[in-house]
């Protein structure tokens, strides 16, 4: 598609580029037309994995489009309350039961709401020259979805200096304190991307949703009751694997020592 937002398909792999000249910033129309692609992706069973990037090579996302935020009079809604879709902003923050992997790869520059979209993907793999901050504090507003995500991320007191100083963090001390899984030459970030999104293509989809399920409710529940309701069979994606053929499959393989084939049922 041609706009705000690109994408591509190759397989059950679709590719999701940001592409706002010039510094990629969101403003609402992107954020709903993100929400339907991802929402989309989601209820798509043939899609297995997304990757979320961004167009050019010195800005991944500086977050909500401020210009946008000062230019609006009101009549056409264009502000920090608006409606940014189903998905919240950036399309994949608030969009329920996403049950499928999402990588993101940073090509630049990522701060404020662009770090938050980045935050909800799972797997982040940055350039050499990424670089990221939360620089909210010092417009005046809060960073809402980083202050609640990046304390459980990353140490507390460095969670901190970033919301309350807007300090940014060049890509080596990203990946030092933990949100960054990987870094790569901005020449090979693209090509890394795809590479994972590969190998997670070929996995077993169930479990991915499972995984994913398990995760989310077990973010604020005590071990014991997280526990309870995987074991008890409480969790939809948890039920649905554990009653599945894939898992069937899995077992077999193992017995018979070749290599799954997933169907996703």
């Amino acid at each position: 598609m041609s706009g705000p937002v690109d994408t591509r398909k190759e397989g059950g792999i679709l590719e999701v580029t940001l592409n706002r000249p010039k510094a990629n910033a969101v403003d609402l129309a992107t954020s709903r037309i993100l929400g339907d692609i991802f929402k989309e992706f989601r209820d798509d069973p043939g899609m297995r994995v997304a990757i979320f990037t961004a167009a050019g090579e010195k800005f991944f996302c500086p977050g909500w489009d401020l210009k946008a935020a000062s230019d609006a009079d009101g009549s056409e809604g264009d502000a920090v309350d608006g409606d940014y879709g189903v998905g919240g902003f950036g399309g994949l923050q608030e969009l329920p039961q996403m049950n499928k992997p999402v990588i993101c790869a940073v090509n630049g520059i990522c701060c404020g709401g662009g770090l938050e979209i980045a935050l909800s993907c799972d797997i982040i793999l940055a350039a050499e020259h990424a670089s990221f901050a939360l620089p909210e504090i010092r417009s005046g507003t809060v960073a809402d979805a980083a202050s609640i995500k990046l304390p459980k991320r990353i140490p507390y007191h460095i969670a901190m200096e970033m919301l309350l100083t807007g300090r940014w963090l060049d890509a080596e001390e990203a990946h030092r304190w933990g949100f960054v899984n990987h870094i790569h030459k901005a020449e090979e970030l693209m090509e890394k991307a795809w590479e994972t999104a590969r190998l997670l293509e070929s996995g077993p989809p169930l479990v991915y949703a499972a995984i994913k399920e398990v995760v989310r409710d077990a973010e604020d529940s005590k071990f014991q009751d997280a526990l309870n309701r995987i074991t008890t069979r409480q969790l939809p994606t948890v039920d649905t694997l554990y009653g599945s053929e894939d898992m069937m499959e899995g077992f077999n393989a193992f017995a018979e020592k070749r290599d799954p084939v997933w169907k996703g049922k």
